[in-house]
């Protein structure tokens, strides 16, 4: 205060103003070191301002931002689109494969606080396995990103700067709550950490003591992933005692256009001539959850009634590919054997494939969403229209015969 006193009273002697101060003192970015493209600087001074109002305090922040500087790989891999899109069919059969479902069935009995996750939060551990097989590899590969750096580059490149602003606050707010140091703080680019690829965020709220030492380390403690991870999974919508999803059988001559489409009871199923194709009873829990139809890879691949327990999953990667990788390595897990109707062969489509198609539709008056070469339940929606307008089956599976028609109709 004595300071302060001093500074004011020679600036007024100098004929300067305190808000001439203001503007002539060294923003947070320079007193920090920090260095970069002036746009980087510029999102770091905004940054500090809003944190400090956030509550976190400046001690904090400057020693975790001292120095800070955008990671140019993070950059690149943010940009990055594959210039293939990978078919459903190749990404199960690289999940699921026999030597991980070895690991995974070994595993089932290697973590002693299991039947206590599944007491406490009702989510079977061969979900939590798959899981955890899915995301790190059982925590072999965990990632070594520094997620300070990882998300300070990613919210001043400004793409996705609310949700990224919104995470390295909750990663600062970990190491200001004692949870965790800096250096513990590694994972993937993106800013997924731990055995189960949690984000900061997902870690204040999710995170969980499993093996009940008083601490959440999800980077050391395979109980404590687990348990974060069956917590996250729980909150969710997690549904105690319901499977995920079950494969099923469809007679020649079935509505393709259901898929995706109508939730409805497994009996409402049945009375469509959709039936398990491993041919046993559903539970009666089962039996009374509501289902959607899943064609993964169109009307000649295997086809799945997928439960809330499959959205569920999908709560925690919103992908269809995912969710099936964690559901079906779960079965394998507690001993069930592959599907019966096999993977067809799949081609993977160019970029340029998928833009055309999304551009074609959108010409032909089905609205795709934006043509970004994503293929989301939007441009499948606009497909199935379409095909059903062309008496075709109604899939809504983008093979590269269907972008040739889509692009002849254009």
């Amino acid at each position: 205060m004595h300071r302060r006193f001093l500074l004011k009273s020679g600036l007024a002697l100098a004929g300067l103003t305190p808000s001439v101060l203001a503007f002539a003192q060294p923003a947070p970015a320079d007193l920090l070191g920090a260095t970069g493209e002036p746009y980087f600087i510029a999102w770091l001074n905004e940054f500090y301002a809003r944190a400090a109002v956030a509550g976190l305090p400046r001690t904090l922040l400057d020693r975790e931002l001292s120095g800070l500087s955008p990671d140019p790989r993070i950059t690149a891999l943010d940009a990055r689109q594959p210039e293939f899109a990978r078919p459903v069919s190749a990404y199960v059969a690289g999940v699921v494969s026999d030597a991980r479902v070895a690991i995974g069935r070994a595993k089932r009995t290697t973590v002693p606080q299991f039947a206590a996750i599944e007491k406490t939060y009702g989510v079977p551990r061969d979900i939590l396995i798959a899981v955890w097989a899915m995301e790190s590899n059982f925590g072999v590969l965990q990632g070594d990103f520094d997620i300070i750096r990882s998300l300070a580059t990613l919210a001043a490149a400004g793409r996705r700067r609310e949700w990224a602003e919104g995470e390295l606050l909750s990663a600062l707010r970990i190491i200001a709550d004692g949870d965790a140091p800096r250096s513990r703080l590694r994972g993937s680019w993106a800013g997924a950490m731990g055995q189960t690829q949690l984000l900061p965020s997902t870690y204040l709220s999710s995170a969980a003591d499993g093996d009940i030492d008083g601490r959440r380390d999800i980077w050391g403690s395979a109980p404590d992933a687990l348990a974060s991870a069956a917590n996250l999974l729980a909150k969710s919508g997690w549904r105690r005692g319901e499977g995920w999803a079950y494969e099923v059988v469809l007679p020649s001559g079935f509505d393709y256009g259901l898929s995706e489409n109508a939730k409805e009871a497994p009996g409402w199923w049945r009375a469509k001539g959709a039936h398990k194709a491993d041919g046993t009873a559903w539970s009666p829990s089962d039996d009374a959850a509501p289902a959607m139809l899943l064609l993964p890879s169109g009307a000649r691949g295997p086809a799945f009634l997928a439960l809330p327990n499959h959205f569920a999953i999908r709560a925690y990667n919103n992908s269809i590919a995912y969710a099936l990788g964690v559901g079906l390595l779960a079965d394998r897990f507690a001993g069930g054997g592959p599907l019966r109707t096999p993977w067809p062969p799949e081609t993977p489509l160019s970029l340029t494939d998928r833009l055309d198609a999304q551009t074609a539709l959108a010409r032909l008056g089905f609205n795709p969403g934006p043509a970004d070469g994503a293929i989301g339940l939007m441009t499948r929606q606009a497909l199935r229209a379409w095909q059903k307008s062309q008496s075709l089956p109604a899939d809504g599976y983008l093979s590269p015969e269907i972008v040739a028609r889509l692009r002849r109709a254009a």
